[in-house]
């Protein structure tokens, strides 16, 4: 497909969304609507065999979710991935990673959004106190063993589709370095 031309149709402090004016390979004329957003840093905070998650209210769905931490820099500024992972860590839960390893990429909705995210494995945990951002001050950060943490996939307490791919690259990378 050939971009023809780009109009933005809606901007603010988090994302923009633009129409497209595209030519199809057979050369037949179409529109396609993408929401940019900068790319995101998912830490999984692994100690032992507890991982992290935090619980937030997500607006667009009306509920709180668990989830594990994640999010993007301020004003859409664009951090290197392993800069966000230790900073949204840090925001989110008030732990510091003596060691983060990437593992993996995630595409959000590459149907409609440029969005990538990045995940990270954060592992010899320090904690120290979060400092979240306004939307983020009913937001609360708990440990759970493995086991519960599956179960609450299996029973949609956790829905969020990062999340729940993010584990299974930690599964595919836990697997990967015990071949």
């Amino acid at each position: 497909m050939e971009r023809l031309d780009s109009t933005q149709v809606y901007a603010n402090a988090w994302m923009t969304v633009r129409e497209d004016r595209i030519r199809r390979h057979d050369g037949s004329p179409g529109i396609y609507g993408v929401i940019d957003k900068p790319d995101y840093a998912l830490v999984i905070p692994l100690d032992g065999e507890r991982l992290m998650l935090v619980e937030q209210y997500r607006y667009p769905l009306g509920l709180r979710r668990w989830e594990f931490p994640q999010g993007t820099a301020p004003d859409r500024a664009v951090l290197p991935p392993g800069e966000l992972a230790a900073r949204e860590l840090r925001e989110e839960t008030g732990l510091i990673a003596a060691t983060m390893t990437p593992i993996g990429t995630l595409d959000v909705a590459a149907g409609m959004s440029s969005q990538r995210g990045h995940v990270y494995l954060a592992t010899n945990l320090t904690q120290g106190p979060p400092a979240r951002e306004l939307e983020e001050q009913d937001m609360r950060a708990a440990w759970f063993p493995r086991a519960t943490f599956e179960s609450m996939i299996r029973t949609s307490d956790i829905t969020d589709a990062q999340t729940v791919a993010a584990y299974t690259q930690l599964l595919l990378h836990e697997h990967h370095a015990s071949a």
